[in-house]
């Protein structure tokens, strides 16, 4: 609970987009958990925190493109999808634990569970009545530091008898370098993910430092914050886009990893072991990467004559059920996200033909999106891009269909249940 639901719960409001069960899951492997539980547990946590995740970005981005939609329509927007995350709570977590523990034992601590899990729910619910972007943050840490204190004084946690619990022999100095690449890593999250302290923006600056012609493949340009883009390709309006420095691969992960070889001391037949073994895990889930990304953009591509196929589908889908949206919108949310990898992009897909449907169907359109933007967080279970990248971290091999089969039935009890809570929610 610690490490998986408070841990990842502040991961998710710092960075998200898979960072979470990427970052959780090796630290459970490494307590001696199975890699494929631990995957599967992975997985189905990150789904609560996502709606803020990023510091709110699948919110304020994804959903704030709209028109409409302004600061206070993003403030009861989240409001709405805390409580919906909030009441899944408070059944998707104990799911999550009995992929990687038995029922009896999840059973035996289930009060030090609940408690761990309120710990982030109730700061979460609050915090979202008043800000739209850092919920997941403050719910993280608050109810890292609760579940921590909690565990430590063994509250609502079952003994075995004639167990005697162990004095902490580990002093303070070594706990803060033994976890530094996990300090190292939410801190450099934070300060880079936080825009009131202007280094985001420094990071993500657009203005070109250098462009080129790559003739009919389309214009390549890098700014001064290394912004790699390319817009007109092969002639159209599709561009891509590539900022180095704010996508988590080079800051923190490769940074922190570098630093942690100088705190350790590490030697260097140790730094090239570990460097050459990342690099074959990565191999073939670049691959599965590259072949997905294709398989959504195509998926996502239309035009103003011909609409793309995610919102054929979803259009489709409206049609056949009518009134009864509400008890499906949360599924349509979490198909853009398998589709995409994404929340943000789920929203940034979906977030209009929900918006058309409620208000086609007189429903309430702030209800809907709330619903679209929780369906994108729980998708992050069934999400394929998060499912290659946990395995790839774990060096599963071959495991993705198996993880797969076992986090969509969490998924469909998340959706179930945010149907029931967006329906009380619809006036």
């Amino acid at each position: 609970m610690i490490v998986a639901w408070a841990f990842a719960f502040l991961i998710e409001g710092a960075s998200g987009f898979g960072t979470p069960a990427a970052i959780a899951a090796p630290i459970l492997v490494g307590l001696g958990f199975k890699p494929v539980r631990v995957a599967i547990l992975c997985l189905i946590m990150n789904s609560v925190p996502v709606h803020f995740g990023a510091v709110g970005t699948p919110g304020w981005f994804g959903l704030g493109q709209l028109s409409g939609i302004g600061p206070e329509q993003l403030l009861q927007i989240g409001g709405k999808a805390a409580i919906m995350h909030g009441v899944a709570a408070l059944v998707i977590p104990v799911i999550a634990l009995t992929f990687a523990l038995s029922f009896k034992e999840v059973k035996k601590n289930i009060v030090y569970v609940y408690l761990s899990i309120l710990s982030c729910i109730v700061p979460y619910v609050i915090a979202a009545r008043f800000d739209y972007e850092f919920p997941s943050v403050v719910a993280g840490a608050v109810g890292l530091v609760l579940s921590a204190v909690l565990a430590q004084l063994g509250v609502g946690l079952a003994r075995e008898a004639g167990e005697v619990r162990a004095a902490n022999e580990v002093g303070l100095p070594a706990l803060v370098k033994a976890s530094f690449p996990l300090w190292g890593t939410v801190a450099i999250l934070l300060v880079t993910r936080i825009k009131q302290l202007g280094i985001k923006p420094m990071l993500t600056a657009n203005t070109p430092m250098v462009e080129a012609s790559l003739g009919s493949f389309g214009d390549l340009s890098l700014s001064t914050s290394l912004v790699v883009s390319i817009q007109n390709i092969f002639g159209t309006n599709t561009g891509w886009k590539y900022a180095t420095l704010y996508i988590p691969a080079l800051l923190p992960f490769i940074l922190v990893s570098s630093m942690a070889f100088l705190v350790f001391a590490t030697d260097r037949a140790a730094v090239n072991r570990t460097v050459s073994e990342s690099l074959t895990q990565m191999k073939k889930p670049v691959m599965a990467l590259f072949g997905a990304l294709v398989f959504v953009k195509l998926l996502m591509l239309g035009t103003a004559e011909v609409e793309a196929n995610t919102i054929i589908i979803g259009k489709a889908l409206a049609g056949l059920i009518g009134q009864q949206w509400q008890f499906f919108a949360a599924y349509l949310g979490a198909l853009g996200a398998f589709f995409s990898g994404s929340n943000t992009v789920s929203n940034l897909t979906f977030g209009g033909i929900q918006y058309s449907i409620a208000q086609n169907l007189g429903l309430n359109p702030l209800t809907i999106l709330s619903m679209q933007s929780v369906g994108g967080g729980m998708g992050n279970m069934v999400c394929i891009h998060n499912i290659v990248a946990v395995c790839s971290v774990l060096g599963l091999s071959n495991q993705e269909g198996f993880i797969l089969k076992r986090t969509l039935v969490p998924m469909l009890i998340y959706g179930a249940i945010v149907g029931v809570v967006g329906a009380f929610m619809m006036g």
